[in-house]
């Protein structure tokens, strides 16, 4: 049931979530979705969780230590931004926006941690990419912030112009000034 509501969810998003529509469109009833998820919040909590372990799967693939993907900060930053500048990822990343604003708007609701948990988890992937004897410095953690926020513009502007030329040119130009950042 929660893969149904959670195709549902990337179709729709979660803003205007009414369980009548969505046990519908999923051939269940409102009952056994509150049976299954205990509340309307609990479900959006299941959602948000859902979306979070696609992203993880993600970063699992690009961010563990000696895995032949590290191969530094600007190329796995590179890879992320390929991965999220693809049409096909364009509704997970549209929901995973959603819970991310609210997130920060809402941090006592369904939403809490949300945004707070997905930062951590950027940051470790970037963190895992850089040199151990830069990882630990005050200057790595600040050199990963600013990939993790031009990335993440990015994506915001990304998804609100859907133009991938400019908003891919713009990361990669930030991907080269990192002392090893080279894409010619």
């Amino acid at each position: 049931m929660l893969e149904l509501a959670y195709g549902y969810a990337l179709r729709h998003g979660l803003a205007d979530l009414s369980l009548r529509p969505l046990a519908t469109a999923i051939g269940s009833s409102p009952r056994v979705l509150l049976y299954l998820f205990g509340s309307k919040d609990g479900l959006v909590r299941a959602l948000l969780a859902r979306a979070r372990a696609d992203e993880l799967e993600l970063l699992g693939r690009l961010g563990r230590p000696g895995s032949d993907s590290i191969s530094g900060l600007s190329v796995v930053a590179a890879q992320i931004w390929q991965w999220l500048a693809a049409d096909a990822h364009r509704p997970l990343l549209t929901l995973w926006v959603e819970g991310y604003a609210r997130s920060v708007v809402e941090p006592t609701g369904p939403w809490a941690d949300f945004a707070r948990a997905t930062v951590a988890d950027w940051l470790d992937v970037l963190a895992a990419a850089q040199p151990p004897e830069e990882r630990g410095t005050r200057a790595g953690e600040a050199q990963r912030t600013l990939v993790l926020a031009v990335l993440r513009g990015s994506l915001l502007d990304l998804l609100a112009t859907s133009d991938r030329r400019r908003t891919t040119a713009a990361v990669l130009h930030h991907l080269q000034l990192l002392p090893s950042g080279r894409f010619d």
